[in-house]
């Protein structure tokens, strides 16, 4: 009887232990809590009924294609950065480089940000803001500009990237500017989510030059494939068939 409630134990511990290393995070709670802190906007999130929209598919490509390193361009309160490092979290591999200026629309003024909220801008705060999601160990912030970390890029040590998310400054300069510094530092089979691709007003005033980047990107049908989501602001997810696909732009 004693050896029965013995092997009874160590089965239960074991169990534990399987259900610790195979953790999904995206349970009723962590979904409140992500609407409730990391505040989606334009992602076509339902928040009556806990629906994450476009953060399931951010959640569910990072699970499939299990990244080593994650890079996210801008976010107004971390909801793309959540997503994707609650799944390196629970793949149990990956880090994420997060990188955005923590400009604000009161304080920087419409020229520098559009939707930036200045969130970033007190490293404790940020580590907090992470943690409570458990994904500060896997998250680094770099308060700076697009330009100046891939210009530091190597300084950094950062590894090459596997997927990236590009939510910065959406004008055409700078979205082609991110994602060519992107696919410098990518390899067939990256994949990148170009966010805010359907936003038609902000296109038609050039505001927004996501649109017009994507049908660049379409035309180079040896280098890219891409799929577009256009509900809410849109997203499209592309994937690098040819890195130096560059060359041709």
């Amino acid at each position: 009887m004693h050896l029965e409630v013995k092997i009874r134990k160590m089965l239960n511990e074991s169990l534990r232990q399987i259900q610790s290393q195979n953790s999904f995070s995206l349970d009723c709670h962590a979904i409140s809590e992500v609407f409730q802190h990391a505040k989606p906007f334009g992602h076509n999130e339902r928040r009556r009924n806990l629906n994450l929209g476009f953060g399931f598919i951010y959640y569910g490509v990072a699970r499939a294609l299990m990244p080593k390193h994650v890079v996210v361009i801008g976010s107004g309160y971390g909801f793309s950065v959540v997503c994707l490092g609650l799944a390196l979290k629970d793949n149990q591999v990956g880090t994420l480089t997060f990188v955005d200026p923590s400009y604000s629309l009161m304080n920087d003024g419409p020229w520098k940000t559009v939707g930036g909220r200045g969130t970033w801008n007190d490293p404790s705060e940020v580590e907090n803001h992470f943690r409570r999601f458990g994904i500060d160990q896997i998250v680094t912030h770099h308060k700076m500009r697009n330009d100046e970390f891939f210009s530091s890029y190597d300084e950094h040590g950062l590894p090459p990237i596997d997927l990236a998310f590009i939510d910065g400054s959406h004008t055409y300069k700078d979205v082609k500017y991110d994602f060519m510094e992107f696919l410098k530092r990518s390899r067939k089979n990256s994949y990148a989510f170009l966010h805010d691709s359907n936003i038609y007003f902000r296109e038609l005033v050039r505001n927004s030059g996501v649109m017009k980047w994507i049908r660049v990107l379409k035309a180079k049908e040896k280098a890219f494939e891409i799929i577009n989501f256009p509900y809410s602001s849109g997203v499209a997810l592309v994937r690098v068939l040819d890195p130096k696909g560059f060359e041709c732009i």
